[in-house]
């Protein structure tokens, strides 16, 4: 157990090390590799970037969501190319024909409310299913960009307030009480809304005073 937590250990301070010399571009990079293939712990360098620079959450949250949707596109052309047999070893036959459904019915959700969901949700299997249903390439990475970039917002949002550590604790919960991290995430989201409208309102309002 201890050589592992060391192995880990080192790897993530090698990972802070490759990144930190990138700036936002880290983020941008990592969520890349993350959304096509290697899959990364992209939520704790978000909250790690955030943490260290509030002032640019906005920022590091945007990097993020292009970084998975760029990344995603690698998903896209292996499942529009073939990946319903891919898929199908994946999943079981019975999961499959579900989320077949489910695109079939409502494309859009379908693949948005798997973006907004942290680890362990297979993310990727969704955007295979996505491509095997054809569905439209620009509607394929606006859904994978907003979903994603309301998952790192609202992480962002509760590391500011908790702190980094907020990350772990939400994994573990979100891993044994799903229903409980999702009131917590829909929270946050509404939160990070209503902080985003009341910002708008009072630019508006002195836009009106000068």
């Amino acid at each position: 157990m201890k050589s592992i937590k060391h192995i880990l250990g080192k790897a993530t301070a090698f990972l802070w090390a490759f990144l930190k010399p990138l700036g936002a571009w880290g983020v941008f990079a990592i969520g890349a590799i993350d959304g096509s293939s290697i899959g990364l712990p992209v939520d704790a360098v978000v909250g790690g970037y955030v943490w260290a620079n509030p002032a640019r959450l906005l920022l590091y949250v945007i990097m993020a969501a292009a970084g998975e949707t760029l990344g995603s596109v690698v998903v896209y052309v292996i499942g529009y190319k073939g990946g319903e047999e891919l898929l199908r070893k994946r999943i079981s036959a019975e999961k499959f024909e579900k989320i077949h459904s489910a695109f079939e019915k409502h494309p859009f959700w379908s693949l948005m409310f798997p973006a907004m969901l942290p680890p362990p949700t297979p993310f990727k299997a969704f955007a295979l299913a996505a491509a095997v249903s054809e569905m439209r390439f620009s509607k394929y990475l606006a859904t994978i960009f907003a979903g994603r970039f309301l998952r790192f917002l609202a992480l962002s949002l509760l590391v500011v307030k908790f702190g980094p550590d907020f990350i772990r604790i939400f994994g573990l919960i979100f891993k044994q009480h799903i229903y409980i991290a999702l009131v917590i995430l829909g929270i946050a989201m509404i939160g990070g809304w209503l902080k985003w409208r009341a910002n708008k309102v009072n630019d508006v309002e002195a836009q009106r005073a000068t």
